[in-house]
């Protein structure tokens, strides 16, 4: 029997209420999160992290544009 073991870092960021974070984080996140969903391409879990990537990315620059 075997098994797939899964370690991914569990960094989140907590960005509060209002939702918004700044770019420089969200482009720190998003870095570590593409080196692991490299690293366990096809699984379910890189799906997932990969779609939290996107999310971070697109609130930190909605969030400066909207400053600028």
């Amino acid at each position: 029997m075997s098994a797939e073991i899964l370690n991914l870092s569990d960094y989140r960021i907590d960005d509060g209420d209002d939702g918004e974070i700044d770019l420089v984080t969200a482009v720190d996140v998003a870095i570590r999160d593409l080196r692991e969903i490299l690293l366990y391409w096809g699984s379910d879990v890189a799906r997932q992290r990969a779609e939290e990537c996107e999310l971070t990315l697109r609130r930190a620059f909605s969030g400066c544009v909207r400053t600028a």
